[in-house]
């Protein structure tokens, strides 16, 4: 409870301080507005249907994009942590992939896919990938090799080793990759939806676009903290869970 109270302060602090700042008239209200300008752009965009409409669009980009990413990544990882040679191509291939800014892959998905939703997901995909692939690897080279040694001696091969044994004693990293990849993911999709102009569909890095084209930053700051909120409910529901788990299930924490 008092966790609870005390973010709620700190939140309250943060929004006062945000009005007294606009109210002391050092900066413009055009280039900062006051809360309450973007509690009223939120709040008519609610209403008019355009704010779901976009959350819709840019969700379904996203978890279309991520999944695809992340059943990628998993036997990328599996195949760079079972062969040194494979993890000197194909695994120097993907830390340098995972480097480069998605940004990058936006020029590149738009030569190969015009202005399309595949242009859309490539960009998530590839700002996935590498890193859902990069902690696979690393978690099942870390596994103790007392594992590797029972599955074979109870004789298991193949597939079911690696679904079995390899992937569960590899969780701690392999969280940590796919909460990693969500984040390019988002980073990503953002990017590719303020460059790429789809009008089959706006998400909301449209709206963040067009905000700044009609210098509009109650609709840009409006859309950030939608988009800054929906991350945080994405790791609580999503990502959290599992921590605990891991934690729990590792002995770093208790219950």
């Amino acid at each position: 409870m008092k966790r609870i109270a005390f973010a709620i302060a700190f939140f309250v602090a943060l929004l006062v301080a945000w009005e007294l700042t606009v109210r002391s008239g050092r900066w413009s209200p055009v280039i900062l507005p006051s809360p309450w300008k973007v509690a009223e752009y939120l709040w008519s965009s609610v209403l008019d249907g355009s704010m779901a409409e976009a959350m819709w669009v840019t969700l379904k980009r996203l978890v279309v994009g991520y999944a695809l990413g992340v059943a990628l990544g998993l036997p990328v990882g599996l195949l760079c942590a079972s062969s040194r040679y494979v993890d000197d191509t194909l695994g120097a291939l993907a830390l340098g992939f995972q480097t480069l800014p998605s940004v990058c892959w936006i020029p590149l998905a738009l030569l190969w896919f015009g202005q399309t939703e595949t242009a859309m997901l490539f960009v998530v995909v590839m700002g996935t990938l590498w890193s859902v692939a990069l902690a696979t690897s690393m978690g099942a080279r870390t596994m103790p090799a007392v594992y590797d040694k029972v599955a074979r001696t109870m004789g298991s091969r193949g597939i079911h080793k690696w679904t079995r044994v390899i992937l569960p004693a590899s969780l701690p990293f392999l969280v940590s990759g796919m909460k990693q990849g969500w984040a390019f993911a988002w980073r990503s999709l953002m990017a590719a939806e303020i460059y790429v102009t789809i009008l089959s569909g706006f998400g909301l890095g449209q709206l963040l676009h067009y905000g700044r084209e009609l210098n509009a930053m109650e609709q840009v700051i409006g859309v950030m903290l939608v988009i800054v909120a929906i991350g945080l409910m994405a790791d609580k529901a999503l990502f959290a869970p599992w921590e605990r788990f891991v934690k729990l299930r590792w002995g770093a924490a208790t219950q």
